[in-house]
């Protein structure tokens, strides 16, 4: 008798893994295409599954995919800037702006769509998970700067800067990725730094923090 090749088992997937599975393929393609250029058949082939099960998982159809997904990549996001209490505070703030040019450098086009908005798929659900993201950030940031109680005009300079980061992202995709993402993250922590003795000469609050970083340094 011919031995007989062992034939490798099915594994069903769970209901949770077969989810993150349509949703890693889903981010994969937003990533490299605007959402309105997504079909549910596109993200069923890149899965290898069928458009029903797709349905099953998101009934809301593509909407519902794309907020979830969206929703994933802004936990990603926010992660980027929970930094460790490790170096100064400029130090950590330039890893997190690390991890977070090399997140745009991954998903460019999906997270040119996503910032620029008029997506037809972009609703008050998904505009209210983006500012989160921003908001994450900041409250991140003014804890590494040890502000529990932040004032007006420390809380607003931090979310101008935040603004100015995002801009700053969608140009130098606009620019094919020029300067280098090591040298624009140093140029933004510059900024950071500029944006914060600019408000400190109105704003006490501020001129300690700006104090306490320079004692502090970037190490």
């Amino acid at each position: 008798m011919t031995p007989q090749t062992a034939t490798p088992a099915y594994r069903r997937l769970s209901v949770e893994e077969r989810r993150r599975q349509l949703l890693d393929a889903a981010l994969s393609l937003f990533a490299h295409r605007a959402p309105e250029d997504v079909s549910l058949d596109d993200v069923a082939e890149a899965a290898g599954v069928s458009r029903p099960l797709v349905y099953r998982y998101f009934p809301g159809g593509k909407q519902q995919l794309y907020e979830a997904a969206l929703g994933s990549a802004a936990d990603e996001l926010r992660q980027c800037f929970d930094e460790p209490r490790t170096g100064s505070p400029l130090a950590r703030l330039t890893r997190a702006l690390t991890r977070y040019l090399a997140f745009v450098d991954e998903h460019d086009t999906g997270f040119a769509a996503l910032l620029r908005g008029g997506s037809v798929v972009e609703t008050s659900r998904t505009t209210a998970i983006v500012d989160g993201v921003r908001r994450a950030a900041a409250e991140h940031i003014l804890s590494h700067l040890g502000a529990t109680d932040p004032g007006p005009r420390l809380r607003m300079t931090i979310r101008m800067w935040i603004t100015a980061v995002e801009a700053a992202s969608l140009i130098w995709l606009d620019e094919d990725k020029q300067p280098p993402a090591g040298e624009l993250r140093d140029w933004l922590v510059d900024q950071f730094v500029a944006a914060l003795s600019v408000t400190a000469t109105r704003d006490e609050e501020t001129a300690a923090v700006v104090g306490a970083l320079a004692r502090d340094g970037r190490d």
